[in-house]
């Protein structure tokens, strides 16, 4: 079931829980949301921002995941090939040589005994439709897509299986990146900072997970820049699954109703990897099927 947020027009200041029947979208009632088992989605906070388009609810945080081992190594040897032409012709030979992956584009070796994931910036998530201004810092904005899951329920030291019975819902999650900036922060020690808390978008809709876990691992998606397709991503690929995540995150910590997780980006789901960085002017589209999708203007 796909549920999104709308202005009420009586009470322009407010907003209203909507789910989609039939291909038409109706109101969604305190009696239908305890029927259809969608009191959690009632009661997470409202969206902030207050324009023409709506978050379907307003994170209380957000961990962003590294799941995608080759998403890592892809966007490494893209990052290589678009900063360090001279260092590329020396990696892409040693690969060749070698058929090893060169060893600076490993992943970290803590993700072989656990899920590694960085706090982002949940209070600058825009919707959908947002049109969205290049940071005044960068010269290489980038778009990263992901898989998003709300949380419905509290959880504490939860297993894998008790985990998976509180995820309320998936949302296609875009984390906007500023490459030229992200590599000198990333090497601080203390992760981004500037190269991504400047901005991450949503879509409008949230799909409820009944309909999404079944088929987690085999999710397709879509990358359109103008109208044309750069690449085809799926969801297939993870190193944990998403019950391993958050038994991990709520080991000894308190995870509550309304924290946003990501998967970390779809292989091949990023512009550093595709060859194609963002430029002014440019419509981007990001799908994920089943779940929703995100578009923008980029000024």
């Amino acid at each position: 079931m796909k549920l999104r947020r709308q202005h009420r027009t009586d009470l322009p200041a407010t907003s209203i829980v909507q789910v989609e029947k039939d291909g038409a979208w109706a109101d969604l009632v305190d009696a239908e949301s305890a029927a259809l088992g969608l009191d959690w989605v009632i009661g997470l906070p409202p969206p902030l921002v207050d324009g023409p388009f709506l978050l379907p609810f307003q994170p209380r945080s957000f961990r962003d995941v590294l799941l995608y081992e080759r998403h890592w190594v892809q966007s490494s040897r893209g990052y290589v090939r678009h900063f360090m032409p001279g260092a590329h012709h020396l990696t892409r030979a040693y690969e060749k040589l070698t058929g090893l992956t060169f060893p600076a584009f490993r992943p970290p070796k803590l993700l072989v005994r656990q899920p590694i994931y960085y706090f982002g910036n949940h209070l600058t998530i825009v919707p959908s439709g947002t049109a969205v201004q290049t940071p005044s810092y960068t010269r290489a904005l980038d778009y990263e897509l992901e898989l998003g899951w709300v949380l419905s329920k509290p959880l504490f030291n939860a297993t894998p299986e008790q985990a998976l019975d509180a995820v309320g819902g998936f949302v296609v999650i875009n984390d906007f990146s500023a490459r030229d900036v992200q590599r000198a922060e990333m090497q601080s020690g203390f992760g981004p900072q500037k190269s991504k808390h400047f901005l991450s978008s949503m879509s409008a809709t949230m799909t409820t997970a009944d309909e999404i876990l079944p088929r987690i691992d085999a999710l397709q998606a879509l990358v359109e820049i103008n109208g044309k397709c750069v690449t085809s991503p799926t969801s297939a690929g993870m190193r944990f699954s998403i019950g391993e995540v958050l038994a991990h995150l709520s080991a000894d910590e308190q995870l509550y109703p309304g924290e946003l997780i990501a998967t970390g980006t779809f292989p091949g789901g990023s512009g550093i990897e595709a060859g194609r960085l963002l430029r002014s002017g440019d419509e981007l589209r990001l799908v994920i099927e089943e779940v929703g999708e995100i578009t923008h203007r980029i000024l």
